[in-house]
Parts: C-alpha cells; structure tokens; sequence
C-alpha cells in the first residue's frame, strides 16, 4: 500500500489563467490596447505610454513630479529617457532596462520601483508616472507589484483595481511573477 501524503498540495492563491481571465473579461475575453495616453489608476498614480513620458510639457500639464521607466534604454520597444533628460524640468526619474519578454525577470525590480513609487506619493503634491514603450505590459505589473506590496491587494485585486481604469496586458511570465509575489505576501502575513 501506498504512503499518502501528509497534507495535500496547496492550492495556488493565483493563477496566470485566473489573471488572464480579469484582465481579458472587459472585452468579451480579448485583450485591448490603452485608449488613451496615460491614466490615473490609483490616486497621483499614473500608467501610460513613452511618448506622453517624452513630452515634458504634457507632464508638467498633468502634474507629473516623478517618471518610472520601466523600459529604459536605446533598443527597440526601449523608451531612451534618463536623470538629464528630465533635469530642467524638476520631475524625479528612476529608469530600469525591463524587456516585455515573458522570460525576463521583473520580480526582483519590485522592491526599488515600488519604494520609488511609495517615497513619492507619500509627499504632497506629487504625482508619478510609470511607463514603458506602450503603457500595457512592463509598467503595468509593476504598478500592480506596488498596489500588492503596499496596499495589501492580492494580484487579483490589484488587477481588478488597475484594469477598471486602463487596458493593461501583463505578459505570462509577469503574471507568474506576480501569482509568485502574491505568494511571497500571503506568506508574510
């Protein structure tokens, strides 16, 4: 006879499917692309494209004090914005070189983007922008990393929350890497 296992096998807390599902339900289960430029989806948080993040007078319209790229760099699907580009303007930049490949490893970028995004919308008057080339996959997860790790949303949530105010669409291996954040938080608690 066969030993049975102590316990059973944990169910995941999410799924790549599960995230698929919320993400796509909005239109009929296909993924959209961003309507619009930038939006705020979270209060003084923003999501949108390069080019509204290479337009310095449409960010100071806006309010925008602090840019996240997370697309930084020269290649292509790269949005090529530093510390110099920004500096006569007063707006705060943090760059990191993410490729929107479902291989790539976003996880380990979360703690320094999401304490760049919190330090920033702990101050008065501030607004950030997150982005990347199309303000749909590489940005999005990271704002949903930060909704997880500082306001206690499950992935789930934090996609919910997101996609109520823009089309987004997290590769798979980033929706992996935040099934596995949402993990790595349950277990915190």
């Amino acid at each position: 006879m066969a030993a049975q296992p102590d316990s059973a096998e944990a169910k995941p807390s999410c799924t790549v499917q599960e995230l698929q599902e919320i993400l796509t339900e909005p239109s009929q289960g296909m993924f959209m692309m961003p309507s619009r430029a930038f939006d705020e989806v979270w209060p003084k948080l923003y999501i949108g494209e390069g080019a509204f993040a290479e337009n310095i007078s449409a960010l100071q319209r806006v309010g925008i004090t602090h840019v996240l790229n997370t697309a930084q760099g020269k290649e292509y699907g790269h949005v090529n914005t530093n510390e110099e580009f920004y500096k006569d303007s007063g707006i705060k930049f943090k760059g990191i070189k993410a490729t929107d490949n479902q291989h790539f490893e976003l996880l380990p970028f979360w703690q320094e983007t999401g304490e760049f995004i919190h330090s920033a919308l702990s101050k008065e008057g501030t607004k950030v922008l997150v982005h990347c080339r199309e303000g749909f996959s590489r940005s999005s997860s990271t704002v949903l990393a930060y909704l997880m790790m500082y306001h206690g949303m499950t992935a789930q949530e934090a996609t919910r929350t997101v996609r109520a105010k823009r089309e987004i669409g997290p590769n798979d291996g980033f929706k992996a890497q935040l099934c596995e954040l949402n993990e790595q938080l349950l277990k915190e608690k």
